[in-house]
């Protein structure tokens, strides 16, 4: 049985917990809020004060938090930090949505402290976390990933090495990017659609039955015609991750004119006060 430490139990981090304490695992969370920690405590998880704490008898560490500034803060806090307490020979997994550089820099520290590091983040959201369904983009040495592997299957229903440290984080990016630009899209052609007093739901159901129209537009046209707003990827994380394109295209002299327009209209959104409404909520600017 492996000890496995989840460090953040959000709205994902929560659910891939209880996954892995389902498949029978020895698990030990933190959050920066310990109320969050209650439901998995009451499930049979170990709830710890600090990421030192957290990590230090894990085979593998798990990571999955807002942003650069929140994984810096769980992992290299010098007093509390996760790489405080953790011991030579853990893997340590960042899951979270970030920076290639920072999680370039974050495998740099752990290899100084002779941990081994990946950079693991997932596309899907609560519905793929509860089912074990998440899409893996891994980065990292391909021994270290052989090891971890085991567990990222109980977590996800694929699991992809994508090269290198920096790989998974650059190429999950690159995906929720490209759900972005199709659902900003979507939105106001939409709008379009329903400025030219067409039924919407008949219109829809022409354009998702065509090959343009990816799966994820089709469920996205779905949630829109129907105005179902739920915060399953919120605008505000979305915000963040195009932000992240942007940083990463001017770091690396690529031009992301695309992305950056989208990114408009998200803070656009944001703006009008929809950021804690679901992606689908873009169709709100063309009602």
């Amino acid at each position: 049985m492996t000890h496995i430490t989840m460090l953040g139990t959000g709205a994902m981090g929560s659910r891939m917990a209880a996954v892995l304490l389902s498949a029978g695992h020895r698990l030990t969370v933190w959050n920066r809020t310990s109320e969050k920690t209650q439901a998995l405590e009451n499930a049979g998880a170990t709830v710890a004060e600090t990421p030192k704490q957290a990590t230090k008898n894990a085979d593998i560490v798990i990571s999955m938090v807002r942003d650069d500034a929140a994984s810096e803060a769980v992992w290299l806090d010098a007093e509390v930090g996760a790489l405080a307490g953790i011991k030579a020979g853990t893997i340590a997994i960042e899951s979270s949505t970030l920076t290639p550089t920072w999680v370039k820099t974050l495998a740099q520290q752990c290899r100084v402290q002779g941990v081994s590091f990946l950079d693991a983040p997932v596309a899907g959201t609560r519905p793929q976390a509860e089912a074990a369904k998440l899409i893996y983009f891994v980065g990292g040495d391909t021994t270290a990933f052989a090891v971890a592997k085991p567990i990222l299957e109980v977590l996800g229903g694929s699991i992809h090495h994508a090269g290198p440290n920096g790989s998974g984080a650059a190429l999950k990016l690159a995906v929720n990017a490209l759900f972005g630009v199709q659902l900003a899209t979507l939105a106001e052609l939409i709008g379009l659609l329903q400025h030219s007093n067409l039924d919407l739901e008949h219109a829809m159901d022409i354009i998702t039955s065509t090959p343009v129209c990816s799966p994820a537009a089709k469920q996205a046209a779905g949630a829109m015609v129907a105005e179902a707003f739920a915060p399953m990827f919120p605008i505000d994380l979305v915000e963040k991750d195009f932000g992240y394109v942007e940083t990463t295209a001017k770091q690396q002299g690529a031009a992301v004119p695309v992305s950056a327009h989208v990114r408009q209209v998200l803070q656009d959104a944001i703006a009008q006060g929809y950021e804690g409404d679901n992606i689908t909520a873009l169709i709100k600017l063309y009602r």
